[in-house]
């Protein structure tokens, strides 16, 4: 997204409504449905207490806790977890945790957003006369109509949403303004509605319904699009979110109230299991093309998702909390992403997610338990940001902090019960927190077993080296890349394999490192010839979300070296420099096994073990930085974590 649109303007806040507020923007499908059937009556006592405890969950939980405080939050325009844990990890090692249960769990929770949203909008055309008989909530034809749109949407993540997305911000506002006007129209029928924003109506409830607390699961429901909120800062802008939710909140307040007054004003229901107030309230005339509407505004807030799972996924492997794998930029907008592997397996967790659940009221009895995890974990992060990063007075931040945990720790609370229903997937979640913790804690391991040593020494090594014609000449050109922040040292498994393993002469030794940035978008480069045209260190500043691509990079550090006079790449060889030809350049990429020669705990040795079973299935690394095959050589070295000792081995003489 152009940095023009995350200003305050008319445009960007219709393009905010389009990408920001799917999620969130169509829980009215399904909230004050769940909350009637749970409730067990439609009463002006549950009908009230349920409204007032679902306007203050938006006005504390998204309206206080993400539109005021959390959106502060932005490393240089950028919002999600892992952009907050870029701005306070170097607070505390152990924040990695909360960010990679947070990510987990949101990621988690995704596979069912869309089919929930999907099927209560396509549920609504059995309140049309003609069809009744033939779209019955979880029949095969509902089934298949859902299955068949979820394919087409992930079908079509590959192509882009940039055509597309241009149709998204008017279609929601067109969603939003519906949402309000058949509010509007009920509420005149019942103005006494209004006294459901007082919160005692929800206290009451909450204290005196048999099952009051545990009605928290379902007003969960409204606000489970708040943390996909934050995440996608980045899109839009600050201010847009902040002003375009003035009028989603009042849209989405006005119809929860015509439903509330709906249901007050019915007297020919003694239960309503199996109603849907939402559709309820729209005019005869007009549900068909209701439907459809909010068939499109549930396709939207599918798509917001996957990006969003996506755009979650590449900062992971930018961070280190996941194996790399590829990742394709299908338009020229930036930001904008596919992942194939992400993509079809949130196709085939949504696919089965619908034909397990099958109805729409299925699916919010396991919908939210994750979500407020997420949420427990994002509070944890901002905690620190409050207090270390703004600076704001202790006691004040404890104030915030408290009231959120105990917001959200009674949201977990209720939705834990949802944990027997849902556990047809919690297998996608714990393998989902499971590799990020394997991958984050095996390359701390990994890392401990980094040798450095000062360059300086081995300077008059390569030399020598360089200028024995004896030794074959291995490249001209011959690269590294290197883990070594400082300068002055490299890895000793470097210096190995240059010298050692075979010695591999060249004319220009490279050493290239590459250092992430927190700030998401960050491209700069430096160079440092620590060997006048013979041993020369580049360093790549990037940003977490920029991909690696170091063939592409590299090369243009050499064309801009070249412009300046700093590089001569005419190829050293005497037939070939007459005719301005240029050089060889070779990558040499070094990938480790785990040695035989190990003597480690149960605990490091199910980690790496785990950590090198996955990296079997990512990308190899040279396939991740970018690097041409033709171009690269990979040398396969041992990790030695813990070595085998104390081996008694007894030679025994053999008779002469």
């Amino acid at each position: 997204m152009n940095s023009h649109v995350r200003k305050l303007s008319a445009a960007g806040v219709l393009i905010t409504l389009g990408i920001i507020f799917g999620d969130i923007g169509t829980s009215p499908l399904y909230t004050f449905q769940t909350l009637l059937k749970e409730g067990g009556n439609g009463s002006e006592f549950l009908v009230l207490g349920s409204i007032s405890c679902v306007f203050w969950t938006l006005t504390l939980q998204t309206t206080f806790k993400y539109i005021f405080i959390t959106l502060q939050a932005d490393n240089r325009g950028e919002g999600g977890i892992f952009s907050l844990y870029a701005l306070v990890r170097r607070y505390g090692k152990w924040l990695a945790i909360p960010s990679i249960i947070g990510a987990g769990t949101l990621l988690a929770d995704g596979i069912i957003t869309p089919p929930i949203s999907v099927t209560s909008a396509i549920e609504g055309l059995g309140l049309v006369p003609s069809l009744a008989k033939d779209f019955v909530p979880g029949n095969m034809l509902i089934l298949g109509i859902v299955i068949g749109i979820l394919l087409l949407l992930f079908f079509f993540q590959q192509f882009g949403t940039n055509v597309v997305g241009a149709l998204f911000g008017p279609v929601m506002l067109i969603w939003f303004v519906m949402l309000g006007t058949l509010g509007i129209l009920q509420v005149c029928h019942y103005p006494e509605i209004f006294k459901a924003l007082n919160p005692m109506y929800g206290f009451h409830l909450l204290t005196e319904h048999p099952r009051g607390f545990w009605l928290l699961g379902a007003v969960f429901l409204c606000t489970t699009g708040a943390e996909a909120l934050y995440s996608d800062l980045g899109h839009c802008g600050r201010k847009n979110i902040q002003v375009s939710w003035i009028f989603v909140k009042t849209t989405l307040v006005l119809n929860y109230l015509g439903q509330g007054a709906w249901v007050l004003t019915q007297h020919k229901y003694t239960s309503f299991a199996g109603v849907n107030p939402f559709f309820e309230i729209v005019p005869r005339f007009f549900l068909i093309p209701s439907i459809g509407i909010a068939t499109m505004a549930t396709i939207i807030a599918s798509q917001a998702l996957i990006s969003g799972s996506f755009t979650l996924i590449s900062e992971a492997v930018s961070m280190n909390f996941w194996p790399r794998i590829t990742i394709k930029y299908p338009s020229n907008i930036r930001g904008q992403i596919y992942i194939p592997s992400i993509n079809w397996i949130l196709c085939f967790g949504c696919i089965a997610v619908s034909i397990y659940f099958r109805t729409s009221e299925a699916m919010t009895a396991a919908y939210g338990f994750s979500i407020t995890v997420a949420m427990l974990m994002t509070t944890v992060l901002m905690y620190y940001f409050m207090r270390y990063v703004k600076h704001w007075p202790l006691w004040l931040v404890v104030i915030i902090v408290c009231m959120f945990l105990s917001v959200e720790f009674s949201f977990f609370v209720a939705n834990a019960v949802k944990l027997l229903k849902r556990l047809f997937f919690l297998v996608f979640e714990v393998g989902l927190i499971f590799t990020m913790y394997i991958w984050y804690r095996a390359r701390k391991i990994n890392n401990r077993f980094l040798n450095f040593v000062d360059l300086k020494e081995y300077i008059p090594m390569l030399n020598a080296m360089s200028r024995d014609q004896g030794i074959p000449k291995y490249a001209t050109h011959l690269i590294y890349l290197t883990k070594a922040n400082n300068s002055k040292q490299i890895e000793q498994k470097i210096i190995y394999s240059i010298l050692s393993r075979k010695p591999k002469r060249a004319d220009v030794y490279w050493f290239v490192h590459i250092e992430r940035m927190d700030d998401p978008f960050t491209m700069e480069y430096s160079v440092q010839e620590l060997e006048d045209d013979k041993v020369i260190r580049v360093e790549f500043r990037l940003g977490f979300r920029i991909q690696p691509r170091i063939n592409v990079l590299f090369r243009k550090v050499v064309e801009d070296m070249i412009s300046r006079g700093d590089l001569d790449i005419t190829s050293k060889y005497e037939s070939l420099s007459s005719y301005n030809l240029p050089a060889d350049f070779q990558f040499i990429i070094m990938e480790k096994f785990l040695s035989y020669n190990n003597n480690f705990s149960v605990k490091e040795g199910f980690i790496l073990n785990s950590y090198f079973a996955i990296k079997g299935l990512a990308q190899s690394e040279a396939k991740a930085f970018g690097l041409d095959t033709s171009e690269t050589r990979i040398e396969k070295i041992p990790l030695v974590v813990n070595p085998l000792s104390n081996i008694k081995l007894k030679r025994v003489e053999v008779p002469a």
